[in-house]
């Protein structure tokens, strides 16, 4: 049987229906050359049958994980997958159509290793972050404004030979988030070349100041804490992170808007407490 182009890893816990909204978004991609990996952590059956209607229309591979942690599960599927190229969608994501057009047209140049592109707000526009407008070659100084998990595309034996995501990092741990920037960065490190794509997006709710995301914000800032750290070139990249949640935490103390004010002070916090933490960057 020959290699498909692509593997399509998802890690899903806690989801039943959006599984079978991403999967339908996989099927409108239009390939016969793709494989999807489920890797399940839930307790439970109840993707069993949500992925039993997708069975004869996809090349679908259902792994059981009894841990609760991201980056564990998509290693896992990492190392079943056969695609040349592998990707991380979120299992509340939609990939619109023509995405893997676009990126199979990319990875037509045999120097790339990895291609980005930012997230995709349902109601419009950009999602969450702050994201670059200017396409091209990622760096260690604007990886910062290039990289989102469920955006990530890598040639399979790159990111095997990285190790895949630090299983450190990422939800399921103290530093829940910048697990994506964390191992783009070591691929620059190594020598390969990365790519970011403006016009690349991939569909994602939109949390950004919403209980869910004040209740995640010091959990995310701490995994970016730990990601600067590790990797930013310098006072000048890393800085800015820890200050910009501050001015954030005053206008929105002067608007008292306290949603906004307990996110950015969590995200102060975890961003700081990350950065600190030596041991987490070892």
């Amino acid at each position: 049987m020959a290699e498909p182009a692509f593997t399509l890893i998802v890690a899903t816990r806690g989801r039943d229906a959006d599984v079978g909204v991403l999967l339908d978004s996989l099927l409108a991609q239009d390939r016969g050359d793709l494989e999807v990996i489920v890797v399940d952590q839930n307790g439970d059956d109840r993707l069993v049958p949500i992925l039993a209607r997708f069975a004869d229309r996809l090349p679908l591979t259902h792994l059981r994980s009894d841990r609760a942690h991201a980056n564990h599960a998509r290693n896992l599927g990492l190392r079943q997958a056969r695609g040349a190229i592998v990707a991380f969608p979120d299992d509340d994501c939609i990939l619109p159509p023509g995405v893997l057009d676009r990126v199979a047209a990319a990875f037509a140049d045999p120097t790339l290793a990895v291609l980005t592109g930012p997230a995709a707000s349902p109601e419009g526009g950009l999602g969450s972050g702050r994201w670059r407008t200017d396409g091209g070659t990622i760096t260690l100084r604007n990886l910062w404004t290039s990289v989102i998990e469920f955006n990530l595309f890598l040639r399979r034996e790159v990111a095997l030979a990285l190790g895949g995501f630090d299983e450190r990092m990422g939800p399921g741990t103290p530093w829940g988030s910048a697990e994506g920037n964390d191992l783009v960065a070591r691929a620059i490190r190594a020598g390969h070349r990365a790519l970011y794509d403006p016009d690349l997006r991939i569909v994602h709710p939109d949390k950004r100041l919403t209980p869910v995301a004040v209740e995640r914000a010091r959990l995310y800032g701490a995994g970016l804490g730990v990601a600067l750290r590790r990797h930013a070139p310098g006072i000048g990249i890393w800085l800015p992170f820890l200050i910009r949640p501050l001015g954030g935490l005053v206008l929105a103390a002067l608007k008292r808007n306290h949603l906004q004010v307990a996110y950015y002070l969590a995200t102060f916090r975890g961003r700081l407490a990350g950065f600190v933490a030596r041991e987490a960057g070892s």
